[in-house]
């Protein structure tokens, strides 16, 4: 699984917040690595230098093996928080995408039944 995190203009990218982005995101997506084969974070400050709440947003891209892209949004007052809130949703996302690949619709039919 290839991590690839990006960042604005607003938005210092220094090593230790990219260390921690790419660690949360392993250990987040840990259960899905061999289904996924890349992940790209987008950082952003909506408000720039002003201050404000739900202002830094996180928008999560995940590229499943064979399939397209499913992306999520968060919105939080810290990097940290917007972060962590777009693993979580990718986390549910990702459970009921690749579950319902494992189930099929239905059961028996009726059709197979034994006549008494």
């Amino acid at each position: 699984m290839h991590i690839q995190i990006n960042t604005d203009d607003t938005v210092e990218g220094h090593d230790a917040l990219i260390a921690q982005l790419e660690a949360e995101i392993r250990d987040g997506l840990s259960r899905f690595a061999d289904q996924i084969t890349r992940v790209e974070l987008h950082l952003s400050d909506e408000n720039g230098a002003k201050s404000g709440s739900g202002d830094k947003r996180c928008v999560l891209e995940v590229r499943p093996t064979g399939q397209k892209p499913v992306a999520v949004t968060n919105a939080a007052d810290s990097l940290q928080e917007a972060s962590a809130g777009a693993v979580q949703k990718m986390q549910h996302k990702l459970q009921s995408l690749f579950g319902r690949q494992d189930k099929t619709k239905g059961g028996h039919s009726i059709r197979d039944l034994d006549v008494l």
